[in-house]
């Protein structure tokens, strides 16, 4: 089995003592940094479930209350880190993918929700098992570094693809825009600027400064394209807006193990904590960090949110803003909470450009790809060797490009995951990493 090595520490300054306006200044930037990840999902699956914009609003503000209430439980009882819990990437993918078979297929939209939220329920009732049994812990072994770096390289991939057709303004229409893609680019070379060659609060603000700059800029250019959500109403706290409760076996399968394959979120953030904050994470911050992933999971079954994950992105935005304290964290996660609570506030900002939340994402996505390679560091691969590191990563993303329309013919027990490049990515690596005695082949002959 490939042991887990310890991993150089980034060279970086340690958490110091800030200001009270630069935590104020980046309590909004972390607020924004939540926002610009959240805001697409709830939106992007209500339009994937035919929902009125009424029921979208509600799924909205109660993904803002939810997101900042789960970051405030895994920074003050859970892992105790600065890193957002939001809703997975793996999730919103799969979730996405089912979605359009059923409509594919001519299946119920209804029943697919009902049975969602029945293994979205079930799934988080594992993860707390889990922490409280203590087997996370041990399940971490099965996350090797080759295996994490392929969720890092995968992931990225993944979602800088989705934000890089937003910043092109294929949210917002089937065909590039130019003005907008050109405006994109702009934010990512200011945002790229700033990070590279400002010192002090110019860098640490680059993101916060791209998406403000970006904002004012889309609203003088393109001001027939402000978006506009209707009021939720009494739909706030609807329980089961996704169907009442349904029973597939396959799908059920399905989405408990796309769950349990979600915890390599859990996995590798706690494990890149250790490299970003150079301290050990201990087996009781991933007790509870597990127990709280899934008490939200779990909610989230409840609300019709997608199911939630620490976020490795937080990765690259604290390499990017270069503030690793936690008051920051904990007061934009509040803030998130008052967006949701204050319909108000929460319409203001769901009016943010797609294309300006993306291209500011992409920006801080990139940080992915050097996560993975951190976790290769000091290992050399051979001409042999290369290819459990090669062929997962390689074999996801060929899947990413093929069309989801392509997969009609295989089984819908296992459709889901096949057609998901992360997913059989990971499983791709789990399998090479402990079916072949690598060592033997790391000298060449």
């Amino acid at each position: 089995m490939q042991q887990h090595r310890k991993e150089p520490p980034l060279q970086r300054p340690p958490a110091r003592s800030i200001s009270p306006v630069t935590t104020a200044l980046a309590s909004v930037q972390w607020l924004f940094f939540m926002f610009a990840n959240i805001v697409v999902i709830p939106i992007s699956i209500g339009y994937a479930f035919h929902q009125p914009p009424a029921v979208i609003t509600a799924s909205l503000e109660r993904a803002f209350i939810y997101t900042g209430i789960a970051c405030i439980l895994q920074g003050t009882i859970g892992h105790r880190l600065p890193l957002m819990e939001g809703s997975a990437g793996l999730w919103w993918g799969v979730i996405l993918s089912l979605a359009a078979s059923a409509q594919a297929s001519g299946q119920s939209l209804a029943v697919l929700g009902g049975t969602l939220e029945v293994g979205i329920i079930l799934t988080g009732l594992i993860i707390i098992l889990l922490g409280v049994t203590g087997l996370g812990w041990w399940l971490r072994l099965l996350f090797t570094p080759v295996v994490t770096s392929t969720f890092y390289f995968l992931l990225g991939a993944q979602l800088c693809g989705i934000f890089f057709k937003g910043m092109l303004g294929l949210s917002i229409s089937t065909h590039i825009e130019p003005g907008i893609a050109l405006l994109s680019l702009g934010l990512v070379v200011l945002v790229l600027l700033l990070s590279i060659f400002g010192r002090g609060l110019i860098s640490n603000f680059a993101i916060l400064t791209g998406i403000i700059v970006g904002w004012i800029a889309f609203v003088l250019l393109f001001p027939g394209h402000a978006a506009s959500l209707a009021p939720a109403g009494n739909a706030l706290f609807a329980i089961l807006p996704w169907g009442g409760l349904a029973f597939n076996a396959g799908l059920l399968i399905t989405v408990v193990l796309t769950g349990l394959i979600s915890l390599s979120n859990t996995f590798a953030a706690l494990e890149g904590a250790k490299t970003l904050f150079d301290k050990d994470v201990s087996s009781a911050q991933y007790r509870r960090s597990l127990i709280v992933t899934g008490f939200s999971s779990l909610v989230s079954g409840l609300f019709g949110i997608v199911p939630y994950a620490p976020y490795v992105s937080s990765f690259g935005f604290l390499r990017t803003t270069r503030i690793f304290n936690r008051a920051p964290f904990l007061l934009g996660a509040a803030l998130f909470i008052l967006l949701g609570l204050i319909p108000a506030l929460g319409q203001l900002f769901a009016s943010l450009p797609v294309s300006v939340g993306d291209a500011v994402l992409f920006v801080a996505y990139l940080q992915l790809f050097g996560s993975g390679l951190s976790q290769l560091e000091g290992m050399k691969f051979t001409f042999k060797t290369i290819y459990r590191i090669a062929l997962p990563v390689l074999l996801g993303l060929s899947l990413m490009l093929i069309p989801s329309t392509a997969f009609s013919t295989i089984p819908d027990i296992v459709r889901s995951l096949v057609q998901n490049g992360l997913v059989m990515g990971i499983l791709a690596a789990m399998l090479l990493q402990f079916a072949i005695r690598w060592e033997r082949f790391e000298n060449p002959s």
